[in-house]
């Protein structure tokens, strides 16, 4: 298995377990699924008493993403002019990874067309996007876009290609 962390901050962002696409040569995007956490029936075995039958931890389940949920993602917001400075900053300190990684200049010069070109088509339909940091909620990292596919219920997300360095488990 490899799992994709963030080259700025090492969060674990992703991992090829779940069915990652390419699109654009800039950006990978894969479907996540709702699933129910908590709730968890323990059976000692014992036969509970009247009175203490209503006694107990309470444990509710709860709905969540499997992608932001197993990689621990955290919510945020961002307005589009505050995404922009975001966005500004963090391809700045993308392409100077990828400069000081060894990577042409016309590899960077690819990226910095691809990535502009993507950018657009997010800040395009930006109300449609919610937004996560890493585990460790560093400003500086990578900010993982999650939107729906046409049919309104099914959620993918969406990462920077360039700002992953892949890590095999």
């Amino acid at each position: 298995m490899i799992i994709y962390t963030d080259v700025i901050t090492g969060d674990e962002i992703i991992s090829d377990s779940y069915d990652l696409k390419e699109v654009d040569g800039i950006a990978y995007e894969c479907d996540c699924a709702m699933i129910t956490e908590g709730a968890v029936q323990v059976d000692i075995g014992a036969n509970a008493s009247a009175e203490e039958a209503e006694e107990g931890v309470e444990d509710t389940e709860v709905k969540v993403n499997n992608v932001v949920h197993s990689f621990r993602l955290q919510s945020t917001q961002f307005d589009k002019k505050t995404y922009l400075t975001y966005l500004k900053g963090y391809m700045k300190a993308i392409k100077k990874h990828l400069q000081d990684s060894g990577k042409s200049e016309d590899e960077v010069k690819e990226f910095e067309t691809k990535a502009q070109g993507f950018a657009k088509k997010i800040i395009g339909n930006f109300k449609d996007w919610e937004f996560y940091t890493g585990e460790s909620m560093n400003p500086d990292g990578m900010v993982v876009l999650l939107n729906y596919r046409e049919d309104g219920t099914t959620p993918y997300v969406v990462v920077w290609k360039h700002g992953l360095k892949e890590t095999k488990v």
